[in-house]
């Protein structure tokens, strides 16, 4: 991308709105990866379950490890773009990923293909971290909302096109486990598709400006003004002084940084913790992990349940896209206490519907009004949840914390919100067992925890620079 002339200041700043929305789709790429790899292996399960003749409990840790690995990958991530830069991050996901999908895709084992499926978590677990802080950073705090949310709306296009490529390979092959080309079977395939938008996240990555904020972390200067000038406007030499006196000390930032008097965190890290938390606890990954079984269990057909989740997947894309357009205009919050409302009246439906549901060989009939009912709150609740929750907490860890301990700060929320996900991604079968009325229920629960969460404890970011904060 061309250099601009760096004593060009405001007349720039129209035309580098442009090149900054390209730059931030470059770098929610990772968002796009991160939805990709944790939805593809969905239509392989059942392959994979029979290829090796894994045990039920051997194939859950198999699925469940990629979010072990994006722990431990996010919490990872943010030391290494302080000390390496948010570029170089973003190539060494992109190699994880990479990894990853070549081993998934060549696995002569059930154990192998954990491994492998927790090094391409680590790939998701760092694209998490990275993706939202380096948008944050090059945005103008005028569209900085609405870029941000790119991150999520690249997350659920990464997981609409995995299913349609799961689909895609099934239909050609004739089933997940016939071969298809090359001698390998399609659900191998599955994986090894990843290669492609990890490449081209690899190589796009190079191409795009580093961080002014980690530029002037690292005195350069010259690089951070130009990159100032192209990509965020304003008053460039005012910007590269508030950066400088947000950073503080020429110590490089450190997770002790961290540490604070409310159980030993700064209260704002125990924000983004819990923002990260309640994304999950309320529920929405059972719709998308468990879904097509889910309506299977209660009488519709598995082809209509297959039906459903497609729904449910293009659903969320287009309140992702609602939430981008207002997001800088109602602000982070309203749409917080918007989804937390509305998912509470939509998963209290869900435990109503589920917990008076008659049994039938011991799973709940939806009869009568009931199975559309459910069937509207459940997609009402991912359209709550999509212009909510789903994009705005991913904005509000890219800002919400200062310059100095921003990488580190989303490497424990993030890394919080995978130990979350795989919390509630293990126990939903468990759960399941006791009624889904009980653990629909809980969710409502924990929705309600958010809206009194967000009243209390989180603040309006909106059109505040990241130097204020």
């Amino acid at each position: 991308m061309s250099r601009p002339d760096p004593d060009v200041s405001g007349a720039s700043s129209a035309a580098g709105s442009g090149h900054t929305v390209l730059v931030a789709m470059v770098a929610a790429l990772g968002g796009f990866l991160f939805g990709y790899d944790t939805a593809v292996i969905n239509g392989a399960v059942a392959a994979v379950r029979d290829t090796f003749h894994a045990s039920p409990g051997v194939l859950g840790f198999a699925v469940a490890a990629a979010l072990l690995g994006s722990a431990l990958g996010a919490w990872f991530a943010g030391p290494l773009a302080g000390r390496m830069g948010r570029i170089r991050v973003m190539v060494i996901a992109a190699a994880l990923f990479m990894v990853s999908a070549l081993g998934s895709g060549f696995a002569f084992s059930i154990w192998d293909l954990a491994v492998w499926r927790f090094i391409g978590g680590m790939g998701v677990g760092a694209a998490s971290v990275i993706a939202p802080a380096y948008i944050a950073e090059i945005s103008p705090a005028r569209i900085r909302g609405r870029l941000g949310s790119l991150q999520q709306l690249a997350i659920v296009t990464g997981i609409f096109m995995a299913l349609l490529v799961d689909f895609g390979l099934v239909a050609a092959a004739g089933g997940a486990t016939r071969e298809l080309w090359l001698g390998l079977d399609a659900w191998r395939w599955m994986f090894l598709s990843l290669m492609i938008p990890a490449l081209a996240y690899g190589i796009l990555a190079l191409q795009i400006p580093e961080s002014p904020r980690y530029l002037v972390a690292r005195k350069r200067l010259v690089e951070a003004r130009e990159v100032l000038v192209q990509y965020v406007g304003g008053d460039v030499d005012v910007k590269i002084v508030d950066i400088q006196r947000t950073l503080g000390t020429d110590r490089r930032s450190r997770l002790g940084d961290l540490r604070g008097p409310r159980l030993g965190l700064l209260p704002i890290v125990w924000v983004g913790i819990l923002l990260s938390v309640f994304q999950q606890f309320v529920g929405i990954n059972v719709i998308f992990y468990y879904s097509s079984v889910l309506w299977q269990a209660v009488g519709f057909s598995e082809q209509n349940s297959l039906v459903i989740t497609v729904i449910t997947s293009v659903t969320n894309i287009v309140t992702t896209l609602i939430a981008i357009a207002t997001i800088d205009r109602i602000g982070r919050k309203p749409l917080l206490l918007i989804g937390s409302a509305g998912m509470v009246i939509t998963l209290g439906t869900l435990a109503y519907a589920f917990g008076t549901a008659p049994l039938v060989h011991g799973k709940p009939a939806l009869e009568g009004v009931m199975s559309p009912l459910a069937l509207i709150a459940a997609n009402v609740y991912v359209v709550f949840f999509g212009l909510s929750w789903g994009p705005v907490v991913w904005v509000l860890l890219g800002e919400m914390f200062n310059n100095r301990i921003r990488a580190q700060a989303l490497a424990v929320a993030a890394a919080a919100q995978w130990l979350a996900n795989f919390t509630v991604s293990t126990t939903f079968p468990v759960l399941q067992q006791i009624g889904l009325g009980f653990a629909y229920g809980l969710y409502t629960f924990f929705a309600v925890l958010s809206f009194l969460f967000v009243a209390r404890g989180v603040r309006e970011t909106k059109g505040r620079e990241l130097e204020s904060m």
